[in-house]
């Protein structure tokens, strides 16, 4: 059976796994730098993750530029 997404999607899906994985790696090495009874502030994870809490971010579902009058 063809899958109906095609090969676009799957490279869109594998480089999205991918930066995930990276994502995961970099917070397991931050971890494993932390004392024995200490964990992650969520300051230290936001530093990891390079979250930047200034930046807009499009509501869940829609893409940025959607048409908003569907």
């Amino acid at each position: 059976m063809a899958s109906s997404c095609g090969p676009h999607a799957t490279d869109h899906q594998d480089h999205v796994a991918l930066a995930e994985i990276e994502l995961c790696s970099e917070l397991m090495i931050a971890a494993s730098a932390v004392d024995d009874d200490a964990r992650l502030s969520p300051a230290r994870i936001d530093e990891v993750l390079k979250v930047d809490h200034g930046a807009r971010v499009p509501p869940q579902g829609r893409h940025a530029g959607a048409d908003r009058t569907r």
